[in-house]
């Protein structure tokens, strides 16, 4: 069976999130975070939690020289950050986000080749600095139509064939299926071609509408779950996921979903 995680920046709000950490960790989940940067690491490692993701850079992008730079320098700092806590996965994005999930550096069309081939040669370098360091690199897929407009390689099928192209073990996808459901649909048949190829690192999951638990909107999660037993997908499913009302419910509605 595969492990489930929560994103601790999504619940459990009104606490500290070295407290939110361990209140998902009592409640028998993996515990993931967003930005360390914002947090105490110290505190986050006392707690009791294992820490399944976080994110794996700081600022920069893919496709532009100085970008790149960046995204590699902070890539570094972040793979410190990632042994402090005992994190096997740190997670990227097209660009560098701000604190409204907008891009940095927005694209108005659809990636150049020019921007294929940089994005290619970041994400090589990326996964060879993973690889040294026993970590994984995952890219992330978004939706641009709701939550993310302007982010370059958004789609799952563009995250999916980047990952592939690079072709190491030091970067696999981060297939978020509420930002594909937007996006894109047909959620099992990309789970399976993505697991068919080995290329999933993890997978994300909300509910659409309103990017709360499972269970709150239109997605056939239960369906999901049983396609990734079918599979046999032994890695971690994560609820990055606002609570539509309690969080504790919350928890509890994931698990059940993902218990078939």
């Amino acid at each position: 069976m595969f492990t489930l995680a929560v994103c601790a920046e999504m619940v459990f709000r009104d606490l500290p999130i070295s407290e939110r950490a361990g209140r998902i960790h009592d409640a028998g989940f993996q515990v993931e975070i967003w930005d360390w940067t914002r947090h105490d690491l110290d505190a986050l490692a006392r707690t009791s939690a294992e820490f399944s993701s976080m994110t794996g850079y700081i600022r920069g992008s893919l496709t532009d020289e100085d970008g790149a730079a960046e995204l590699l320098r902070t890539a570094e700092e972040s793979l410190r950050a990632a042994e402090q806590l005992s994190c096997p996965r740190l997670n990227l994005h097209g660009t560098g986000l701000d604190g409204e999930g907008l891009p940095v550096v927005p694209v108005t069309s659809e990636p150049t080749g020019e921007m294929w081939i940089a994005a290619h040669r970041t994400l090589t370098r990326l996964a060879e600095l993973g690889e040294s360091a026993g970590i994984t690199f995952t890219l992330e897929n978004l939706n641009t139509a709701v939550d993310h407009p302007g982010v370059p390689f958004a789609k799952a099928a563009d995250t999916l064939a980047l990952v592939a192209a690079v072709d190491r073990p030091g970067l696999r996808m981060n297939l978020d299926l509420y930002h594909a459901q937007i996006g894109e649909g047909n959620l099992v048949e990309l789970v399976r071609r993505a697991h068919g190829l080995g290329l999933i690192g993890e997978i994300q999951v909300a509910d659409v509408p309103g990017r709360c638990e499972p269970g709150t909107g239109e997605i056939n999660y239960p369906a999901v779950a049983r396609a990734l037993v079918d599979l046999g997908y032994e890695g971690t499913v994560a609820m990055e996921a606002w609570a539509s009302t309690d969080s504790d419910l919350a928890l509890e509605r994931f698990r059940s979903a993902f218990t078939p």
